[in-house]
């Protein structure tokens, strides 16, 4: 500070940090000096409006009326109470969070009434000088970097629950939201320029947007997804895990018994819609082969053991099976064991050769000797 009580006014790089703004704790005066850096901005405010900011790099002395500027300043300040400030302003673009600190009711066609809560990143910077002093200290009075941020969050959260309720009515439902992200970080940019340029703020990116959906709404979401990957409806899939649970459960327990309750009340649900297809649906053959007749049987002329009439040998003696022969009188086919022609009449056993072998009936000459035969 100087004898006659000027002072150089500057903004020290240690208090810069993650600070968007500085307002100056002190009135300027006549005489004295304002430094600004190439990464500042600085606005000299008074009765609640920007008069005018310096955004070159440079050392203002407020003892000259040459520079437009510094004598609109002048005029502004000669001899009248001194009550204008200086706020400093970074060029930078920062870094900040937001988060819903209140749901959002999403009215939803197939959930109805939903909570949403949102989070995300954004990036900005100071595009109109004045128009953020004006704003930001002019109209609420702030003094801190951290109360403009918390103003910017605020109206971040607003425009995307706009954009949100636009294209809902659009037809999107909350089912749709996490493949819609990337559109509604595009509108939330697209949007921006005219909600945020009444405070001298643009932005520059929006990231990491995040959407949640209640706990239960987030079950039925998913679940819906596990049925579409499935191929089943909702009485299937829930049988499904009941069923799963009950073989994981001990049968003889309690909880194991009411999942088995569950179960047998889905299967039975099951069956009835199973039955009512049916009810619609033309009646389809048999998939299961059809069990064949048994086969008829016959005693054997041998031995007298029930056998298979197509055996050709006795599976008890051994002996030959014939299932006809022909008459010797009328060349009719007669059963093997029968003794009479049944069409004419005609004895049908052996007859005893002089050399003692068995003639069949009918034949003239045996068959060991061949002699004649009566």
């Amino acid at each position: 500070m100087s004898l006659i009580g000027a002072e150089t006014i500057t903004w020290d790089d240690s208090q810069k940090r993650q600070n968007i703004m500085y307002r100056v704790p002190r009135n300027i005066r006549y005489n004295d000096n304002i430094v600004v850096r190439e990464d500042e901005i600085a606005v000299f405010y008074r009765d609640g409006k920007a008069l005018a900011y310096f955004d070159r790099p440079d050392r203002y002395a407020l003892t000259t009326t040459n520079i437009p500027v510094v004598a609109k300043v002048v005029e502004a300040l000669f001899g009248v109470k001194q009550e204008a400030e200086v706020v400093y302003l970074q060029k930078r673009t920062f870094d900040g969070k937001f988060g819903s600190k209140q749901p959002y009711q999403f009215r939803d066609a197939e959930f109805g009434m939903v909570n949403l809560r949102l989070f995300g990143e954004f990036r900005y910077k100071v595009s109109a000088p004045e128009n953020f002093v004006n704003q930001f200290i002019g109209t609420f009075n702030y003094s801190r970097s951290d109360e403009v941020e918390d103003r910017i969050k605020e109206q971040i959260v607003v425009l995307i629950y706009s954009i949100l309720g636009d294209m809902k009515n659009q037809g999107m439902g909350v089912a749709d939201i996490a493949s819609a992200l990337l559109n509604i970080e595009q509108a939330v940019l697209a949007k921006s320029k005219d909600h945020f340029d009444l405070y001298g703020i643009e932005i520059d990116k929006l990231s990491g947007l995040y959407i949640s959906l209640p706990e239960e709404v987030q079950k039925a979401v998913d679940t819906r997804s596990s049925m579409q990957i499935l191929g089943t409806d909702y009485m299937g899939y829930q049988t499904g895990n009941a069923m799963r649970e009950a073989a994981s459960n001990p049968a003889g327990g309690a909880a194991g018994a009411g999942v088995g309750v569950g179960a047998g009340f889905g299967m039975g649900y099951m069956m009835i819609d199973k039955m009512k297809q049916a009810q619609n649906q033309p009646v389809q053959q048999a998939s299961q082969p059809v069990q064949a007749p048994a086969a008829p049987t016959a005693a054997c002329p041998s031995c007298s053991a029930q056998i298979n009439q197509r055996s050709k040998f006795c599976p008890e003696c051994g002996a030959k099976i014939e299932s006809s022969k022909k008459c010797p009188s009328c060349g009719v086919e007669v059963p093997a064991n029968s003794k009479f022609c049944p069409e004419c009449g005609a004895k049908m056993t052996s007859a005893k050769c002089t050399c003692g072998a068995d003639v069949p009936a009918g034949a003239k000459f045996c068959p060991e000797c061949g002699k004649p035969t009566q």
